[in-house]
């Protein structure tokens, strides 16, 4: 079976946009844009500050985008999903299960992350695992609801975040937008009894609940039997009218990841949706499927390579390929052997999910 058989029942724009993300992701776990970072050039560092850095508070960098990206796309995974498993034959109480069960073991791998390394149990909430967990079953639980519902859910979301933080009475934590000083890290504090390191906030899952109830009604437009030009139109409005409404909210309220305040969640939802847009127009409607591959197979096995990076399988790799890397050019061209090395490092890390791809084994829950 050729390739384009095998996508035509796929959102292949959305295998494709997944994978283009962990590709990304898996980039930075081989350590590839801190070695171009030490490059010695000024303006390439810089680029790559913007490009692969969060924003150090106030801000808006591209790689703040990333987890907004992914947990949109979770949202638009989530109605074709649904679709799938009923047409295999799926109850409802099946699915329904499955969901819980999914959001449970979410909640349990991204917390256990936090446990690798320390010598106590530690309970942090605040990467994306942890966070989608929430998102996740939120969205799940909405999503016979009418889109209608679901974007008043997801402003709803913010705005409940936003009272939080500008009214939360408990001196000491009574600064909204101040690092340390506001209720996302008195959240912190309840829940782990620390603040967490570079002021991320565990309660940045509701906030960010709209990026994925949002996906869900992204999803649910692209399995409409409306034209694509009808499709690609909803996204490019829906896109435009978030970053709109975003950047009216920087006049009283500063864009902040680490705290997911109003105006980071409408404009990097505008983002979000203008990014699937254009995924969308190169993709489906053009039909540049071979293209796709590179990413794809990083795309299909999302939760594993990041997991499996996440707990060293990057820096397994790099032991490996770092002493021959600097045994032949280390000694004079260190920058350079750091740099193959990276590449390889990213290659070592595609080429495992390509292998999977191949052996057709997906690892989900």
């Amino acid at each position: 079976m050729n390739e384009v058989s095998k996508l035509k029942n796929r959102l292949v724009s959305l295998d494709f946009f997944r994978g283009l993300v962990m590709f990304l992701l898996i980039a930075e776990f081989a350590h590839l844009f801190e070695v171009l970072m030490e490059s010695g050039n000024a303006q390439l560092s810089a680029a790559m500050d913007f490009l692969f850095h969060h924003a150090k508070w106030e801000g808006l960098h591209f790689w703040d985008l990333v987890q907004p990206f992914f947990m949109f796309i979770v949202g638009v995974s989530i109605p074709l999903s649904y679709a799938n498993r009923k047409k295999r034959g799926a109850s409802e109480k099946a699915i329904r299960n499955h969901a819980f069960r999914r959001a449970f073991l979410l909640l349990l791998f991204g917390w256990g992350l936090y446990c690798i390394g320390p010598e106590k149990i530690v309970f942090q909430f605040d990467n994306v695992l942890a966070q989608l967990s929430f998102t996740y079953l939120i969205s799940f639980l909405l999503l016979k609801k009418s889109s209608t519902v679901q974007i008043a859910m997801g402003f709803l979301c913010i705005l409940i975040s936003d009272l939080l933080y500008r009214f939360f009475p408990v001196v000491g934590f009574d600064q909204a937008f101040v690092a340390g000083e506001n209720f996302g890290a008195w959240f912190n504090i309840f829940i782990s009894g620390y603040e967490y390191g570079g002021h991320w906030a565990a309660f940045n899952a509701l906030p960010t609940a709209a990026h994925t109830l949002w996906g869900v009604v992204a999803g649910k437009w692209l399995m409409d039997t409306t034209q694509q030009s009808e499709k690609l139109k909803r996204l490019l409005i829906a896109g435009l009218v978030a970053l709109v409404l975003g950047y009216i909210t920087t006049f009283f309220t500063p864009v902040i990841k680490r705290i997911s305040t109003t105006s980071f969640v409408l404009l990097s939802g505008g983002w979000t949706f203008l990014a699937l847009a254009v995924c969308y127009w190169l993709i489906d409607v053009k039909q540049l499927i071979k293209k796709t591959f590179v990413f794809r197979v990083v795309g299909v096995n999302p939760l594993f390579i990041y997991l499996f990076a996440s707990i060293g399988g990057g820096g397994l790799f790099l032991k490996i390929i770092r002493p021959f890397s600097n045994s032949i050019i280390g000694g004079f061209l260190p920058w350079a052997a750091d740099l193959i090395s990276g590449f390889a490092v990213l290659f070592g890390l595609w080429y495992l999910c390509y292998w999977l791809y191949k052996k057709q084994i997906f690892i989900k829950i």
